[in-house]
């Protein structure tokens, strides 16, 4: 009887622990759920409204009223970027020469290598005048070339050979002559022996050497204290 008792004891104390701890333990965690002063997390719904007044709304205007004149200023610096641009890059091509060798023009291109954008040589062929000829008009064949050469021996006419090839073949030369007036010279007296006398100028191709440029600075670009020979000029050219 005794041991019914304790066990019907027992089974009670244990249904009280249990209800304790299923029913006190969720207001003990709810009451002790964060540390000491720590703010409580708080749903949204729990939060008031947000606040929208007048003075949020000029708040929010003024960066946009601000924000024109700054358009406007990046307006105006993009209509003013080409002038600008135009007045950066503002280049004038020049072509100094002519150079008597492609050495001169080596030494002038190293001169002013370091004042220059972009350079370029070229070479050009011309005809330049080689002096003056002072000869008898060409035979038919060499047999009459060295008849004209004996009747100038006759007339004691010194100074003259016959041509036996190249373009001018079987033509009696009577000297050549860079100065004009020494050829007039000759020619007259020849003439005034009786002999049909012509004067020729001679004409030659050379070679001649220019070099294009883009100054840097083409206000202050100073190519003649870096290139001294006076048979140097310079032109504009077309750029390249």
């Amino acid at each position: 009887m005794v041991l019914r008792l304790l066990f019907v004891l027992l089974i009670a104390l244990n249904i009280a622990v249990g209800a304790w701890l299923l029913l006190g333990q969720n207001e003990t965690h709810a009451r002790f759920a964060t540390d000491p002063g720590v703010p409580k997390l708080r749903l949204l719904s729990e939060l008031p409204p947000p606040v929208t007044t007048a003075a949020q709304a000029a708040s929010v205007a003024l960066p946009a009223t601000t924000a024109a004149p700054a358009t406007s200023t990046g307006a105006n610096a993009m209509a003013n970027a080409p002038a600008n641009a135009n007045a950066v890059l503002s280049y004038a091509c020049m072509a100094l020469g002519p150079f008597a060798t492609q050495e001169d023009l080596r030494i002038a291109r190293n001169a002013l290598s370091g004042q220059v954008q972009r350079m370029r040589a070229r070479q050009e062929q011309i005809t330049q005048p080689r002096g003056w000829w002072v000869h008898l008009p060409p035979s038919p064949n060499h047999a009459a070339a060295l008849a004209q050469a004996r009747q100038l021996g006759a007339r004691n006419i010194q100074d003259y050979f016959v041509v036996s090839a190249g373009d001018n073949q079987n033509t009696v030369s009577l000297g050549l002559f860079k100065d004009p007036a020494n050829a007039r010279k000759r020619r007259d007296e020849i003439t005034a022996a009786g002999f049909q006398v012509q004067m020729t100028e001679r004409i030659e191709t050379v070679p001649e050497y220019w070099l294009d440029l883009i100054p840097t600075d083409s206000k202050h670009f100073d190519w003649r204290s870096r290139v001294r020979d006076p048979g140097i000029g310079s032109h504009s050219t077309g750029c390249f």
